[in-house]
């Protein structure tokens, strides 16, 4: 058992508590959070962790959707418009792919660490970062991807997806966790689609979709028109969608642990149903500029939790979640910043973890996983502000423990 003590604890529970000359009594999970000269009392025997003046200490933070495989990218991929870009991964998939390798994850995953992220959802499309996810010390949601569309594949596809699953459910843990994930309502077939939600049910896993993320999306899929038409003409050779929006979201009906990526374009039809599945939404704002996929109106997202991610290096130039907060902080520019930060970082911790189906992790809280890091300021005049200090001047954490291990 062991206390570490800090000027500041950001608790990151519903009120968003914060704990001046606070303490954290843990082993791997959390014992009690309160202030410092009460837990000194009532845990004399415990080991004490000492921290630096000006010290905040948060929960990890929580990156809930990540593309690992695409590591490779720098500059290939093209920006500007969503059907540029996706042309781009499509002609240099192949290319980027055979440059990844487990020394490169390894690397990024160590970057992730001290940048302050404790737990990822990682979006896995062919199972190449498998060894490196399991290999690292943070937690892992690894979703399992299905893709394809061609009907005549669906059998093929589907096989592939199972060997995947079964593949890295052998390694499950304390901190790895198989999970399944479905592409977009654009790129796979409804068949294929129901049977991998069949297996996430009967499994009681979690499961992530990016849904509604660029105009070509939502045209193609209500009309079957628009930049899609020659896309699918030129890779697929197809020419109608397979779906409608509503008619995707239907198909997830019943899951626990359940999320759906990007949603720009999503209407109040969709986010009201997304809202009816409890499902989250996983907000990759630097990704949206990039491939000029529109801004997450946060307004209309009422009753509906929202998390953070990074995407991939496919579609960012960074993979710190803290990169991806201050970037959020200027975006979102119709809120009040000090509220705004605030909410940010429940996107990044409570909310991550729901959206994730890490229900023991994201807020300091006795019976919590013992999952924080540790920061500093250099002085701060006023609580209120903490929120946004530490968003804005936290580049690298001072240390970072995960079921109270420390990795950073």
């Amino acid at each position: 058992m062991k206390l570490i003590l800090a000027k500041w604890i950001l608790t990151c529970d519903d009120e968003f508590s914060i704990i001046e000359d606070g303490g954290l009594v843990f082993s791997e999970q959390i014992i009690e959070v309160a202030k410092a000269e009460d837990l000194k009392l009532k845990y004399p025997g415990a080991e004490l962790v000492q921290t630096k003046p000006d010290s905040v200490l948060l929960p990890g933070l929580i990156n809930s959707h990540i593309h690992l495989e695409f590591l490779e990218n720098n500059s290939k991929l093209r920006y500007g418009d969503f059907l540029r870009w996706l042309d781009s991964v499509m002609t240099h998939r192949e290319e980027l792919m055979e440059k990844l390798n487990d020394e490169n994850l390894s690397k990024s995953l160590d970057f992730i660490a001290k940048t302050g992220t404790t737990s990822l959802g990682a979006i896995s499309s062919y199972g190449f970062d498998l060894k490196a996810c399991v290999a690292s010390a943070l937690n892992i949601v690894y979703f399992n991807e299905a893709l394809g569309s061609k009907p005549e594949m669906v059998d093929t596809l589907f096989a592939d997806l199972k060997a995947r699953f079964e593949n890295s459910r052998a390694f499950a843990s304390s901190r790895f966790f198989p999970a399944l994930a479905i592409h977009s309502p654009y790129s796979i077939h409804p068949i294929l689609t129901k049977e991998v939600l069949k297996i996430a049910r009967e499994e009681n896993c979690a499961v992530s979709a990016h849904f509604c993320e660029s105009e070509a999306e939502l045209e193609w899929l209500e009309k079957s028109k628009g930049g899609f038409v020659s896309f699918f003409k030129k890779f697929l050779n197809q020419s109608k969608a397979l779906i409608k929006p509503k008619e995707f979201l239907e198909q997830f009906k019943g899951l626990s642990k359940l999320s759906f990526t990007h949603c720009v374009q999503a209407g109040k039809e969709e986010l009201e149903y997304i809202k009816e599945l409890n499902a989250s939404i996983n907000h990759c704002p630097r990704s949206n500029r990039l491939l000029l996929s529109n801004k997450l109106n946060l307004a209309k997202l009422e009753g509906i939790d929202t998390s953070l991610g990074t995407d991939g290096l496919s579609s960012n130039f960074s993979l710190s979640l803290f990169d991806e907060l201050r970037y959020s902080l200027f975006v979102h520019d119709e809120q009040d910043i000090n509220t705004l930060a605030k909410d940010l970082l429940h996107f990044s911790t409570k909310n991550g973890a729901k959206a994730l189906g890490l229900d023991n992790k994201g807020e300091l809280k006795a019976g919590k996983d013992a999952d924080f890091i540790l920061c500093s300021l250099n002085g701060i005049s006023k609580k209120e502000d903490l929120a946004l200090q530490i968003i804005l001047h936290t580049k690298f954490v001072k240390s970072s423990y995960i079921l109270g291990e420390k990795i950073v």
